[in-house]
């Protein structure tokens, strides 16, 4: 049996679609299709239930899935083993939501690296469940979500599902950021209909599980303002708030230094569903730390605590 069936099967399941995964694999769909015949016949067993849209995992493809993911990662791992050139070689990978407290661990973290030594860091900036399918399919062993509380339910029952650790790390009210020379920039305090008239900047891709591939986009219509920005790239978030002086974003506790970089304000707003938020660290189920890793959690705390008491 070839082993890159394991990868092409994971690629399958992560897709929906046996044309999706041969065109990410830069393979044909026949090939692609044929081995994962063989892959099921190899093992008895259905792996993908075929669909008009798309493949669906089965219960025992699910399961069986899950050992092909860490027989993969481990064979990686000894790929890097065995390399003479990556025999000293640190390296550390995350993915993080668009968070400038994040972000700023981050930089305090990279300051602190020996430059003499050969070092690869990875961090890549994306939504939640992005973070979450990183851990899944092992290509990252560390990840911070975040979600609103209102939706946690979903995140834990799914988190729990695929079998990982979820710590949190701070629970917390969005806020409003918003250039100084905003109209709302002077008021003491806001509510929604104060925003009601202005552009609101929004994460372009959030996604929740078990609702819908669209996120909260297509999960709550209703409460979607007719004037907003889908924006991915957090510093093209502050070039638009701090430049277009009618937009406004809800976000974390924003460092002062990045406020004063891009003369905006943060205030807190009532509104009436609430705006609680959580960010949370995950890995995998019995996942130990490396010294890398530990290092780079002492500088996201110091940086949660350097933000904590803006309310």
């Amino acid at each position: 049996m070839n082993m890159l069936y394991f990868k092409y099967a994971i690629e399958v399941e992560r897709t929906g679609s046996i044309t999706q995964a041969a065109d990410n694999l830069y393979m044909g769909q026949p090939s692609l299709s044929k081995a994962i015949k063989e892959l099921e016949d190899t093992f008895g067993i259905t792996i993908f239930k075929r669909t008009s849209k798309g493949v669906i995992v089965t219960p025992k493809g699910e399961e069986f899935l899950k050992y092909a993911k860490k027989i993969m990662a481990q064979i990686d791992e000894m790929k890097a083993m065995c390399s003479d050139d990556n025999t000293d070689k640190k390296v550390f990978n995350i993915s993080i939501p668009r968070s400038s407290y994040i972000a700023k661990a981050v930089t305090n973290f990279i300051s602190t690296l020996d430059e003499e030594k050969e070092i690869e860091v990875n961090i890549k900036e994306t939504n939640s469940m992005e973070a979450i399918h990183n851990i899944i399919e092992s290509q990252f062993n560390l990840g911070i979500i975040r979600y609103e509380t209102i939706f946690e339910n979903y995140f834990i029952d799914f988190l729990n599902n695929k079998d990982i650790i979820h710590d949190v790390i701070w629970e917390f009210d969005y806020l409003v950021i918003m250039s100084k020379e905003h109209p709302l920039a002077d008021s003491e305090e806001l509510t929604e209909d104060d925003l009601e008239k202005y552009m609101e900047v929004k994460h372009g891709d959030i996604t929740i599980p078990y609702i819908n591939k669209e996120g909260t986009r297509g999960a709550d219509k209703k409460r979607e303002r007719k004037k907003v920005i889908y924006v991915c790239e957090r510093c093209s978030q502050f070039d638009l708030l701090s430049n277009i002086p009618t937009t406004y974003m809800w976000e974390s506790p924003i460092p002062e230094e990045y406020m004063v970089r891009y003369n905006l304000v943060q205030k807190k707003c009532k509104t009436k569903k609430g705006n609680r938020c959580k960010d949370v660290l995950i890995y995998p189920e019995n996942y130990s730390f490396n010294e890398l890793e530990k290092r780079f959690l002492d500088k996201l705390y110091e940086s949660k605590n350097s933000v904590s008491h803006i309310r």
